[in-house]
């Protein structure tokens, strides 16, 4: 009996062990984190370990071991494809030559800062390593404003390629090498071959894609080279790729409408060559911005862009005399040359000069550039002296005027020229001129950057890509038809028909609502708001009438308002050919109310009218800590009526003085406004109020017996165009900057 039992004993003890991991032909596969972990205890140089398909739900997987160049360890998967890290879920490496591939991570967000770290802690770092055909999508914290990189690059020789990274939506940069210690200098780490997708704006500073390097760190040389990478709709703040070191190579990579420029930030003798930014005429889509000394920038392609002041094609900071390692170091030393310019609105020499920023470029050249455009006949903004840039040979179409300064035209070192043009490939080119890039190397592109198994997706808020749900009048009839539908799907209204809701409708993915123009469908509500635009939720609303006279008798009610939590996808809110009436049960009540650390791409309203509301239409102020956070990015109003408003038609803040973004933008057109802004609660004492706006289009309104239309300007150099604008027994303009009065109103630029 006592021989049985150890028998039994022993049988079970080998079994245990025989099942902690499976010896395959070709590496150890491990089934589970305990598995992991038991199979990379004392690995040896050749050792493959290999993640079994299927989800892996909050696994931290960490790899320390020493491979060789001929025998790397190498972490892989069963299938590409089918392995997935989810929920709190992340990576660590370190050691040397440590070979990693087919890591899927979303469905959740990394439990510490990064999601793939290339160091274990402070002292072990990865040496050698290379990270591939890894996918990280989507993968963000519930809250907007919880920073994390989604790659940390440390040590030396590492290399990072063929990767999809898409999606990014919180604080943090996406990927970003880290200069943090000696160990981490002279690094030469190679980033190629990769795919940066979709990044939303951000609304704030943080939203970098790729950033080298630390201001603390930006005179230790990194040495990092990024080639041959594909940056599609990266558009989370001025920087797309952030220079913050020095000795760095930009090349050969392609930038699709991309909100932001290639900024070399801090840093010196920087190479940005054979670049390609197609901006489509996308709104703040930017190219090349020059800082600091020894830089050069050459034979890139840049068309269509449309970004101005910090955002043009083409870009030579002022820097700060004596500057601190922090802000913006005088340009110096460096050269913009063999460059082709197309079709693109701005180009900036001497950008950002004020008070602080006074120390204008020199030694610098600018030579044997093509600035070409057939749509706009000045593309140059000269802001200070620039006699410290010596330009040279450099071609201007023969309508475009030359750069100039204090009315006075710098035509040294440029020529009007008529040349002929070839297409290939996509790309203008000029006949017998060897300027441009070297098209003999293949275009980074979605085709050939990135993973080739992992299907690509487009994140743009897109509406009416649904179907049509016909939705029949009566009560709660709108929340049951969302209830059944998908993004993208459109839910249409009998002409003229009645709709009440007694429940709030949630939506958490896009929707149009839709009724006819000419003759509207009617919705009355009962609760404090009728649509709820929750997290992934965006809504368009078209021949609609809302009244609010059967809504409960309570302060703060709303037709529209965002999640009362962090949003982290961004909205949009569209409403066109609709009334929105009798929203005065109580006081405040508003259109649209919207709650801190939420974002809007865009708010569009066209051809709508608002009448006998207690509260704002659009009240865009809940990002008051000033620290350049704000709500909404775009804003169009076009063709409305606001009559007997309570509170604002339109309020838009946005606070401090950081200059990483790019909004507030309004364009308010066509619009009448009639007894706006005067009840007691109105805090802002206006009918309009634009405090830190970027850019405003006002032109074509009418203020009749309204409050007053407030410019608050503080940030950069913020476009203020105000035309055609009358007032009418109303307080007319008020600013903080003097060439904004209602006196001067009609002389305005």
């Amino acid at each position: 009996m006592r021989i049985t039992v150890i028998s039994l004993l022993l049988w079970s003890l080998l079994l245990a062990v025989a099942c902690e991991f499976t010896t395959i032909s070709d590496g150890t596969m491990v089934q589970s984190i305990e598995e992991f972990n038991e199979a990379v205890k004392d690995l040896e140089p050749g050792d493959k370990i290999v993640l079994a398909n299927g989800t892996w739900t909050d696994t931290e997987l960490e790899l320390v071991g020493q491979g060789t160049a001929e025998n790397p360890i190498t972490l892989t998967v069963q299938e590409k494809g089918k392995v997935f890290l989810e929920g709190q879920s992340n990576l660590r490496i370190a050691g040397e030559f440590i070979h990693v591939e087919g890591l899927v991570f979303r469905n959740g967000h990394t439990p510490t800062g990064e999601v793939i770290s290339f160091k274990k802690n402070k002292e072990l770092l990865c040496n050698n390593c290379r990270v591939t055909e890894c996918v990280i999508e989507d993968y963000n914290p519930s809250e907007r404003f919880d920073a994390d990189y989604w790659v940390g690059i440390y040590g030396k020789n590492n290399r990072f390629d063929h990767n999809y990274l898409v999606g990014k939506r919180n604080r943090g940069v996406t990927l970003a090498v880290r200069l943090n210690n000696e160990a981490s200098q002279e690094n030469d780490h190679h980033i190629d071959h990769n795919y940066f997708g979709y990044h939303p704006i951000l609304g704030s500073n943080g939203g970098e894609t790729l950033r080298i390097g630390t201001s603390h760190y930006s005179l230790k040389n990194s040495k990092t080279l990024v080639e041959d990478n594909y940056f599609e709709r990266c558009n989370g703040e001025h920087e797309i790729i952030s220079n913050k070191s020095c000795q760095n190579t930009f090349r050969n990579n392609t930038f699709l409408e991309c909100q932001g420029t290639l900024t070399m930030r801090h840093g010196n003798e920087t190479l940005v060559e054979n670049n390609y930014f197609f901006g489509n005429k996308k709104a703040n889509t930017g190219g090349i911005r020059i800082i600091n000394e020894s830089q050069t920038v050459k034979n890139n392609y840049c068309e269509g862009l449309t970004g101005y002041r910090f955002r043009g094609a083409l870009v030579i900071m002022n820097g700060v005399p004596n500057s601190p390692i922090n802000r913006y170091f005088q340009v110096q030393d460096s050269r913009a040359t063999d460059n082709l310019i197309i079709d693109s609105d701005y180009i900036q020499l001497c950008a950002g000069a004020d008070a602080e920023r006074s120390a204008a470029p020199i030694t610098t050249e600018m030579s044997n550039n093509i600035i070409y455009n057939t749509e706009k006949d000045e593309v140059f903004t000269v802001y200070d002296d620039v006699s410290g840039i010596d330009f040279q040979d450099n071609i201007l179409s023969p309508n475009l005027a030359y750069p100039s300064y204090k009315g006075k035209e710098i035509k040294r070192g440029f020529a009007h020229k008529e040349l002929e043009w070839t297409e290939k490939d996509g790309l203008k080119l000029p006949v017998g001129k060897d300027i441009g890039p070297d098209t003999s190397i293949d275009r980074p592109n979605a085709q050939n950057t990135g993973v080739s198994w992992y299907p690509k997706k487009d994140y743009r808020i897109k509406f009416n890509t649904g179907k049509v749900i016909n939705v029949p009048e009566g009560e709660n009839t709108i929340s049951e038809a969302v209830k059944k539908s998908q993004v993208g799907d459109i839910l249409q209204l009998v002409p003229g028909g009645k709709y009440h809701q007694s429940k709030s409708v949630d939506l958490t993915h896009t929707l149009t609502v839709r009724g006819a123009a000419d003759d509207k469908a009617n919705i009355t509500f009962e609760r404090s708001s009728l649509f709820n635009i929750e997290n992934g939720g965006s809504l368009k609303m078209q021949g609609i009438l809302v009244s609010g006279a059967e809504c409960d008798d309570y302060a703060g009610n709303s037709v529209v308002r965002t999640s009362r939590y962090s949003m982290i996808n961004n909205y949009k809110f569209f409403a066109e050919d609709c009334d929105f009436m009798d929203l005065d049960v109580n006081h405040s009540f508003n259109v649209l109310r919207v709650y801190k650390n939420t974002f809007a791409d865009s708010i569009g309203l066209v051809n709508c009218t608002f009448s006998n509301i207690t509260g704002h239409v659009l009240n865009m102020d809940k990002e008051t800590d000033d620290i350049g956070i704000y709500n909404v990015e775009n804003v169009l109003i076009d063709g409305c009526e606001f009559k007997d408003i309570g509170g604002t038609a339109v309020t838009l803040y946005r606070g401090g003085r950081d200059e990483s973004t790019f909004g507030p933008i309004i364009d308010m057109t066509d619009s009448t406004l009639d007894n706006v802004g005067h009840d007691k609660r109105n805090r802002h004492q206006s009918s309009v109020y634009l405090h830190g706006v970027q850019l405003a289009e006002l032109d074509q309104l009418s203020f009749e017996a309204s409050k007053k239309l407030n410019l608050h300007l503080i940030v950069g150099e913020p476009v203020i165009n105000v035309r055609n604008t009358n007032f009418s027994k109303s307080e007319g303009i008020s600013s903080n900057d003097p060439n904004y009065t209602r006196e001067n109103v009609k002389t305005l630029r």
